[in-house]
């Protein structure tokens, strides 16, 4: 946790087994209980095994798990917690839920065509920024992290629900064949819908997980 954003996925661990899995032995009872349905009932479960998954249901379910994680990173932190850094050069809890927002407010703003939820009311003097559409903390330096400074956990709340709301009044209009839309040709393969709103929320679960952790930090 830096102060830049930009943050490459973990190197994966060794693979070991699973020590809840048994590799050995016969199969346990519900197993055993999907065995003998699928030959007592072979085209009910072919119909089950083939139906299509419910993508929009799944990305408004992941979204939604959003506001809850960042309600529980932020909540009874003070103004002063939000901005304490854990070291030199790291990013605090504020910065991180605040950047997380920033990051969706605008990607999502972008694919609607619309402005950001940023630049409306007073959303940016609540963090003692000016309202930039282009700033969202990406690429910022220890002394640009500094200077975001909420003035309360629920200007980060209210922020993030906004945008949330936003977002989920989005996914709820997709139907499955938006999601193969390509958004941004910029990138080799060009990217889709689907793949975009998938890094969005990749990004946004492992900056709020960040937050949770530097929570525990502050509350040991």
């Amino acid at each position: 946790m830096t102060g830049t954003a930009a943050a490459g996925p973990s190197p994966a661990p060794n693979r070991r087994a699973d020590p809840g899995v048994r590799p050995r032995g016969p199969p346990d009872r519900p197993a055993r209980r999907f065995v003998g349905l699928r030959l007592r009932y072979p085209d009910r479960v072919r119909r089950y095994e083939e139906a299509p998954v419910n993508v929009d249901a799944l990305l408004t379910g992941i979204y939604d798990h959003l506001p809850d994680l960042v309600d529980a990173a932020v909540d009874g932190l003070s103004p002063e917690q939000l901005c304490r850094r854990p070291g030199p050069g790291a990013n605090p809890v504020g910065w991180l839920v605040w950047h997380l927002t920033r990051i969706q407010d605008q990607q999502v703003a972008e694919l609607l065509g619309v402005d950001q939820v940023w630049v409306t009311g007073d959303r940016a003097a609540r963090f003692g920024l000016p309202a930039d559409p282009a700033d969202t903390g990406y690429g910022h330096t220890p002394e640009q992290v500094a200077t975001v400074r909420p003035d309360s956990a629920q200007a980060l709340v209210d922020y993030h629900r906004a945008v949330a709301e936003r977002t989920r009044t989005f996914l709820a209009g997709l139907r499955p064949a938006d999601l193969d839309r390509v958004v941004d040709e910029s990138w080799d393969p060009p990217v889709t819908l689907g793949v975009r709103l998938v890094s969005i929320a990749a990004d946004d679960l492992q900056h709020v997980g960040q937050a949770a952790y530097l929570r525990g930090l502050l509350r040991s």
